[in-house]
């Protein structure tokens, strides 16, 4: 049987997604639980690997098992057994044909910034942070030369796994409530630290240390040693995967559409 999971976390206390010797990551975490829970181990593929300090908000997981239990079960029993800061949101059985990473047919992130001139406290770790105003006409006027298919390889890390450079970006939208920007990004798929790297320039454009068409040149120059310092993971979120309605995965609320 194979079943999906809906997984969200927050990523503070971990390095990254990906299994690493050490036990600190997220999949070994939600593995040893659904271990705990089976009484055998557990393998997941996961949606997007977020990196060390990026959170989650509905993280898609799929794993194949024998072991006969109800989904709410799986649900209630795995939480039994992870961390506060990791919970199992759903559990759904789908067909052996799902794959929670090649079945996706696209990716949302949202990063969260508060501008202050103090930095951010109850909020350490939960958002970005910008001591200089920023401008939205010009972060807005910078982002759309990125919407489209293009090659990201100014916004790629060095340690990107990918085959290809080339995604096609769907949508960026900026906006602000009080102190807080919200940044969400769509594609088809990311690259490693793409958007914390555009991040960085969208922000220096606000900040008015670059102008609105560096971006563009950045983006055909295709050379991340012209782009700005990947910025920080705090106000990361992966919002989730899409999926084609026949999969029949639920769809998790909005949690930043009342959120600032």
């Amino acid at each position: 049987m194979r079943l999906a999971l809906g997984v969200s976390y927050r990523g503070a206390a971990y390095h990254g997604w990906q299994s690493q010797p050490g036990g600190q990551t997220v999949q070994d975490r939600l593995e040893k639980a659904l271990a705990t829970f089976a009484d055998r181990p557990v393998r997941t593929a996961c949606a997007g690997r977020t990196d060390a300090g990026v959170h989650a908000l509905n993280q898609v997981v799929h794993f194949d098992t024998s072991v006969q239990r109800e989904p709410y079960s799986w649900l209630r029993g795995s939480n039994r057994y992870l961390p506060s800061d990791i919970a199992v949101q759903w559990c759904v059985p789908v067909d052996e044909r799902f794959h929670a990473r090649n079945s996706a047919i696209g990716r949302r992130y949202v990063y969260v910034l508060r501008e202050s001139v103090v930095r951010p406290s109850v909020e350490s770790g939960l958002v970005g942070w910008s001591f200089r105003p920023l401008g939205a006409e010009a972060m807005q006027t910078a982002a759309r030369v990125l919407i489209g298919e293009h090659d990201f390889s100014a916004f790629r890390s060095a340690e990107c796994q990918a085959a290809s450079p080339v995604k096609t970006l769907r949508g960026i939208d900026i906006s602000r409530r009080g102190l807080y920007w919200r940044f969400e990004f769509e594609a088809n798929a990311f690259l490693h630290h793409m958007v914390r790297n555009i991040m960085g320039c969208l922000v220096a454009v606000g900040a008015g240390t670059r102008d609105d068409a560096w971006l563009a040149k950045v983006l055909a120059e295709r050379d991340r040693r012209l782009a700005a310092p990947t910025f920080a993971a705090d106000g990361l979120y992966f919002v989730g995967p899409q999926y084609d309605a026949q999969h029949g995965l639920p769809t998790p609320p909005d949690l930043f559409a009342s959120l600032p």
